[in-house]
């Protein structure tokens, strides 16, 4: 048997709904898994090591990337929220790990950004990573800050990332919306995997999506990651569609690919 590509892998934001789903599988690919979070994480598991830190505090940040190969980094504020709790996780959060990679040595990350870097495209839209950002409030505009930050780490000191705009990753889409943003946790785990072990990531913006029949987003720019989505969201199209016959073309979540995230806020 081949060793796993890497000796310690990180996994920040291990607590949350997708690093459960990622915490387990990840260990094929590391000899031992580090997962962080700032919420409880349980006891460590086999070939684990927990280490809890705020990623805001950059000398817990500096210290949780020491030894460590890779990251993926699904840690921070993931839905849209007031502007200090987002500044403080995602915006210092994000040049806190991406600086004590630098430190460290550690030569690729997967970010975990976000379809709201451009959820105020239309749904008739079809865009690609090379579209200009339209962010459809703070938490969208946090996520664009981390990819923005990733591409000069890349520029400046060669650490490979993906940032994986990731769609709506749930066991099923909850409504019609989804299903074209629609990502399945196994897909998920394929696109996280697919870009750990590419040969050559160099800076790359990938869509998180299954092999949905409805899309709006155009991954062929990131076709070298190797990402192959295997599930599709047309099976529960009839259930959605029953349950939600119309689409109410007045409201922006209808209107903008954001869905809710456009009219939510603000937050005084």
């Amino acid at each position: 048997m081949s060793p796993p590509p890497f000796n310690r892998l990180l996994l920040t934001g291990a607590a949350g709904a997708l690093g459960r789903q990622l915490r387990p599988r990840l260990k094929r690919l590391c000899s031992t898994l580090r997962v962080s979070d700032m919420a409880e994480l349980g006891s460590a598991g086999a070939a684990e090591e927990v280490r809890p830190a705020r990623l805001e505090d950059a000398q817990a940040v500096h210290a949780l990337l020491e030894g460590v190969d890779a990251v993926v980094h699904l840690g921070g504020v993931s839905t849209e929220q007031p502007w200090q709790p987002i500044l403080q996780a995602n915006v210092m959060g994000v040049v806190h790990l991406y600086e004590a990679a630098r430190k460290h040595g550690v030569k690729r990350i997967v970010f975990a950004s976000s379809n709201h870097v451009t959820g105020f495209y239309r749904q008739d839209d079809v865009i690609t990573p090379q579209d200009p950002v339209r962010p459809d409030g703070f938490y969208g505009l946090s996520k664009a800050w981390g990819e923005n930050v990733s591409r000069y780490y890349f520029d400046r000191h060669g650490i490979e990332s993906a940032c994986l705009r990731i769609g709506s990753s749930f066991p099923e889409p909850k409504d019609r919306r989804m299903l074209a943003t629609w990502l399945s946790y196994d897909d998920l785990d394929r696109l996280v995997t697919a870009c750990l072990t590419a040969p050559v990531l160099g800076h790359t913006i990938v869509y998180g999506m299954s092999d949905n029949t409805t899309t709006w987003w155009d991954n062929t720019s990131a076709r070298h990651v190797g990402f192959r989505p295997q599930d599709s969201s047309e099976r529960f199209r009839a259930a959605l569609e029953a349950r939600q016959p119309t689409i109410d073309l007045g409201d922006p979540a209808s209107i903008y690919q954001g869905g809710a995230f456009v009219r939510t806020g603000p937050f005084e």
